[in-house]
């Protein structure tokens, strides 16, 4: 991804440590075969209603660590219901496509996206150590936009030319998958960049493969010029393990900020108690929500769609049984606008 050779007069590189081959080894023991995972799970085949087609165009991949928080022999369970490939992904439904919050029209040939002034994203990885069938990056063709040495520098020098941006994204994919030495590296460039104020990484590293918050990723981003900012995709209470907590609030207090965003999935979150407790947990691991986000329509996530009326009840139960500080803004994205969208309920 970025070559240590390049990173002279810029301190010294992290070498590989047994918390990197750690969390490089949990990942590689992801689940990829379904029977597998049912197996794990205590469940039969004929107990979902599982599609070879479904996972033939979405591979399935899910964390040793996420498969435990999922309750055994339990078909309906609401983590298993963002991880499993079910025909219903097959459905062509109008209105949803491949191309959802216009992320194709909005790439820069460095390989920024630069939607929203102030701030661009980068897509640093196109990996995920899980994969969740909500994902409105799906389709996304990274094959057509892979970071290499040429294009890293492309996207600072854009950055570096442009003075209105102040905060930099890293996405992907997930780019806590990036390894320490070049997540540093890059990091180490990015706080050169003088008018860069705050790095902000959105990741479900935390929730799915804890083993990758290690002490050294926390010193990295503690110790960078920028401000940094994680945020964190947790979706359900239940995905909150004690090991999750726990490192979240060592990152806290290493004076991280820590948010939120969950997505809206009908059949998994879509109810008042499951949100409020969802908040009040996480606020205890001081991480505040911030997005509960309305589905992306991505073509394969339909099933998970809620109706406007049903949102607005929902929404509405919320704000009444929670401080407001604990209510996540309720947005959707439309592409070609130039912020997230209030969700008018």
């Amino acid at each position: 991804m970025l070559s240590s050779a390049h990173s002279v007069d810029q301190g010294p590189i992290i070498p590989r440590s047994a918390a990197e081959v750690n969390w490089k080894q949990a990942l590689a023991s992801a689940f990829r075969d379904w029977h597998e995972l049912l197996d794990y799970l205590q469940l039969l085949p004929q107990q979902l209603d599982f599609s070879i087609k479904a996972e033939q165009q979405f591979n399935l991949r899910v964390t040793r660590h996420y498969a435990a928080q999922i309750r055994k022999a339990d078909p309906q369970d609401p983590l298993l219901r963002q991880i499993a490939p079910l025909s219903e992904e097959l459905q062509q439904v109008p209105g949803f496509s491949h191309n959802p919050v216009g992320d194709l029209e909005s790439v820069e040939s460095s390989g920024l996206l630069h939607k929203y002034h102030g701030r661009v994203l980068l897509m640093i990885s196109s990996a995920c150590a899980i994969h969740c069938r909500y994902c409105f990056r799906r389709h996304f063709p990274y094959h057509e936009h892979r970071y290499n040495e040429e294009r890293i520098q492309q996207s600072l020098n854009t950055i570096k030319a442009d003075n209105s941006i102040t905060e930099v994204i890293l996405s992907g994919g997930d780019p806590l998958l990036l390894s320490d030495s070049s997540l540093q590296e890059l990091l180490q460039k990015l706080a050169q960049i003088t008018q860069l104020k705050r790095i902000r990484i959105h990741s479900r590293i935390p929730v799915v493969l804890p083993e990758r918050m290690s002490d050294t990723l926390a010193d990295m981003l503690a110790s960078t010029r920028l401000q940094a900012v994680l945020v964190i995709h947790c979706n359900h209470p239940h995905e909150l393990s004690t090991v999750n907590r726990q490192r979240l609030l060592h990152y806290r207090q290493r004076n991280i900020t820590l948010l939120n965003q969950s997505v809206l999935l009908k059949g998994v979150n879509d109810r008042v108690d499951t949100l409020a407790q969802l908040s009040e947990q996480l606020f205890d691991c001081h991480v505040m929500p911030y997005y509960l986000h309305a589905l992306d329509k991505v073509s394969g996530a339909a099933h998970f769609d809620s109706q406007p009326a049903d949102i607005a009840r929902l929404y509405a139960g919320l704000q009444t049984r929670l401080p407001g500080y604990l209510v996540p803004k309720l947005v959707k994205e439309i592409a070609g606008e130039a912020s997230k969208s209030l969700y008018i309920t």
